[in-house]
């Protein structure tokens, strides 16, 4: 995720970055314009099109459709954002979560083995749920758990802090009422990986992604048509801009409706995983 000024205008508008869709987008730009000056020049130049030409009609029909293509896109990059805010949210819990739970067991555990057991394990939940949302596995040096890779590696650590957590009620150390007192934090690691899974595997419906990327194409393709004759070789920085605008919501909403990947736009789970880390040490510490 990229960290920024928000009142910063003037660099924001002068400056290029990886996130930028202008990079990506560019030689679909060229082509296009190229596309709109052949147009251009066959119908003013060739055909010789004149003002009452049925093909000057074209316009009309981009006038009706452009106000509710707009409203097409808006809720596009609104149910895209709704997809990242909601992670985002997901991930504050974890934070808050992973804190309570450090909080209410360094005042109930005693021994050094479990104070440093939980101070390894809660934070390793947060990364081990990062790697799993991109589909990674990253082995970290330990030998207080077993991991198995090919199995659901969250899981594994969650089982492992409520086995350590159930071990601790039969000693006598966690009476029934303060283990009870820890379900609600233990239960949310599982809830919040779910809720996750759920945002990473369920994208977009195809068709309606589909549908999106097909009226772009046919809007911008039929555009010359409509401007060769008001706009003349005007018209292809003007189809250029739209191209620009149209395309970059549609790569934008692509981006950050999974935001647990590596895009740029993506959340930042390394720095909140560290966070969660430094955050628990400091509270069994």
């Amino acid at each position: 995720m990229i960290n920024y000024n928000p009142k910063e205008w003037f660099r924001f508008i002068f400056s290029f970055n990886r996130a930028d869709t202008l990079r990506e987008l560019f030689p679909l730009i060229l082509t296009v314009s190229a596309y709109a000056a052949i147009v251009e020049f066959i119908l003013t130049h060739l055909i010789k099109i004149t003002p009452d030409n049925t093909l000057t009609k074209i316009t009309y029909v981009h006038q009706t459709i452009g106000f509710l293509f707009s409203l097409l896109l808006a809720f596009r990059i609104n149910s895209a954002y709704d997809r990242w805010w909601e992670g985002r949210k997901l991930w504050g819990s974890l934070v808050n979560n992973s804190r309570n739970l450090a909080i209410k067991l360094k005042c109930l555990v005693n021994t050094p083995e479990d104070v440093a057991f939980f101070n390894f394990t809660i934070p390793l939940y947060a990364r081990s749920l990062m790697h799993h949302l991109r589909d990674k596995y990253h082995p970290e040096e330990q030998d207080m758990i077993n991991i198995n890779p090919n199995k659901h590696v969250p899981n594994q650590i969650a089982s492992a802090i409520i086995e350590r957590i159930y071990k601790l009620n039969k000693e006598g150390i966690i009476n029934q009422e303060k283990l009870l007192s820890l379900n609600p934090e233990i239960t949310s690691f599982t809830d919040i990986c779910g809720a996750c899974e759920r945002i990473k595997k369920t994208p977009i419906p195809f068709s309606y992604s589909v549908f999106i990327k097909k009226f772009i194409f046919t809007y911008i393709m039929t555009l010359p048509f409509a401007w060769a004759y008001t706009l003349g070789y005007y018209t292809v920085p003007f189809i250029a801009f739209i191209l620009y605008i149209f395309a970059s919501i549609e790569l934008i909403a692509e981006e950050i409706e999974n935001p647990f990947g590596l895009d740029a736009n993506d959340l930042p789970l390394q720095n909140i995983s560290d966070n969660i880390r430094q955050h628990v040490g400091e509270i069994f510490y």
